[in-house]
């Protein structure tokens, strides 16, 4: 499996579909099935049954839904432009980091 380049928390840009040129924050990243999770993109309705004991009301919810990741693109924080992403080592030279493309900057 290839190591994803989107982390939970980052500030995404959606490019394809429904919401396309949408900016949310990730909330969850699924990387086994390459998917994430964004705030207030594709939009779902949730139909819930009531459950008096647990204190659940009935209704129709709308919820996140999972979004493949490929559809979704880094904003780079320093430049504020959607950006690819790539690898490099840290100034200590142990481990890896993030760098914008664009900018070069650590992401």
């Amino acid at each position: 499996m290839a190591k994803l380049n989107i982390r939970k928390s980052d500030q995404v840009k959606v490019l394809s579909g429904k919401d396309r040129g949408k900016v949310g924050k990730v909330i969850q990243v699924i990387p086994d099935k390459a998917k994430v999770i964004v705030e207030n993109v594709n939009l779902a309705y949730e139909h819930v049954r009531p459950n008096p004991q647990k204190q659940i009301k009935g209704g129709i919810n709308q919820k996140a839904a999972p979004m493949d990741i490929g559809k979704v693109q880094l904003v780079c924080p320093s430049c504020n432009k959607p950006t690819r992403v790539g690898r490099g080592k840290s100034s200590d030279g142990k481990e890896s980091v993030r760098i914008c493309k664009k900018c070069n900057a650590n992401i």
